[in-house]
């Protein structure tokens, strides 16, 4: 992996979180981070004294540049936040030289320069700018970047909607800039969360900006629900729904098995305050026996869980980091939770059929088992024995 970032005669060593489990060829910055940087340097002076907020910043590498800045930094991403703590310490800056914030805790002081990294979900980047609503004024000055692909006319749009004049600039490395010119009189209402129904039983789903499958169940979730009954006997047990979402997988389990112990776990800080609100809005009696932790897969969960015995793990697993495609996290799920289940544990899968679950899960588990199938998906569970 490519871990030096060269630019303007400064240098900075960075690395992706879980470093251990990433491809060779992928590093910890983009054409985008470098495009930002950049511009920034270039076009303002004595930024040690200006008010910068930070968001969607990947891995770290602009909280990392600007660290003397001593900036608020915001995301939704658990493993940004690691990735960010790691590089800031092997640069030698002082953690305390930035400002951490998660994405469901509100912001309150006011911004001088806004640097945003433009999300893969709209929806996340229209609750920012909204979020941001409070914070600018008529000096503020906003600067987003992303890959050109990742930026259309809806995406100034969003920008002009929520804060004012909006133009972009050339692409440079398949990136582009944003910039925007808050007026500071706009105050628009979120439209998030989302609410849907499930069918039977009818739950109503609250999901913030940044959940997966944030409008409809998604149909993955959907054909798992079809085929809860095929679970094992889960009275009185603990089971961990990973990779929750909004937490519709372990909603369902707790209604049918009352006396099982839910464990909600994503990395998303959206997604596990969303599986939250769904337990307390459908099942509120049912919350003593939920737990909610934000986390990357299972690390440490023995120290942040409460936790003794795992008897199920069921999971969803994502297929993408950022705006990477990898099997990784996918493979670091199975990992875990094959160390964490006790003997005769099992560990239920559902994924699309292209994947290479079953010959994984042999690697790991010695087993591995096809529980359901149709056209898209794959139901699979390993034991561990």
């Amino acid at each position: 992996m490519n871990t030096s970032l060269t630019l303007l005669d400064r240098n900075l060593q960075l690395v992706r979180y879980p470093q251990n489990l990433q491809h060779k060829s992928w590093q910890a910055w983009d054409a985008a981070d470098e495009y930002l940087i950049d511009y920034v340097e270039q076009n303002f002076s004595n930024l040690a004294n200006v008010a910068i907020s930070i968001y969607n910043d990947d891995f770290g590498a602009l909280a990392c540049w600007f660290a003397a800045s001593h900036p608020v930094w915001v995301s939704d991403s658990y493993v940004a936040k690691q990735s960010c703590l790691i590089n800031l310490q092997q640069n030698s800056i002082p953690v305390e030289s930035v400002k951490f914030y998660d994405s469901v805790t509100p912001v309150a002081v006011k911004v001088d320069l806004v640097l945003l990294k433009v999300p893969k979900t709209t929806a996340l980047l229209e609750q920012q700018l909204i979020d941001l609503q409070s914070r600018v004024s008529s000096s503020t000055i906003v600067i987003a970047a992303g890959k050109a692909t990742l930026i259309h006319n809806s995406t100034l749009a969003l920008f002009e909607k929520y804060l004012g004049v909006t133009t972009t600039s050339l692409a440079k490395k398949k990136a582009r800039l944003i910039f925007c010119q808050p007026s500071g009189d706009k105050f628009h209402c979120s439209p998030y969360p989302s609410i849907w129904f499930t069918e039977r039983p009818r739950f109503e789903m609250s999901n913030l900006a940044n959940v997966f499958a944030r409008q409809q169940l998604d149909i993955g979730a959907r054909f798992m629900l079809e085929h809860l009954s095929k679970l094992p006997n889960l009275e009185n047990r603990t089971v961990i729904d990973l990779g929750c979402g909004n937490g519709v997988l372990g909603l369902h389990i707790l209604h049918q098995k009352q006396q099982t112990k839910v464990i909600f776990v994503d990395e998303s800080y959206m997604a596990v305050a969303s599986a939250k609100q769904n337990i307390l809005a459908n099942l509120p009696e049912q919350l003593s026996q939920s737990e909610f932790l934000v986390n990357n897969c299972l690390d440490d969960f023995s120290n942040k869980s409460s936790a003794t015995e795992v008897d199920l793990v069921i999971c969803n697993p994502p297929f993408h980091q950022q705006n990477t495609i990898t099997d990784h996290i996918a493979w670091q799920m199975f990992k875990d939770a094959k160390s964490l289940l006790k003997n005769g544990g099992q560990l239920f899968v559902v994924g699309n059929r292209h994947l290479d679950y079953p010959n994984k899960l042999k690697r790991l588990f010695g087993n591995a088992t096809t529980v359901a199938t149709n056209q898209k998906f794959s139901i699979l569970s390993a034991s561990k024995r």
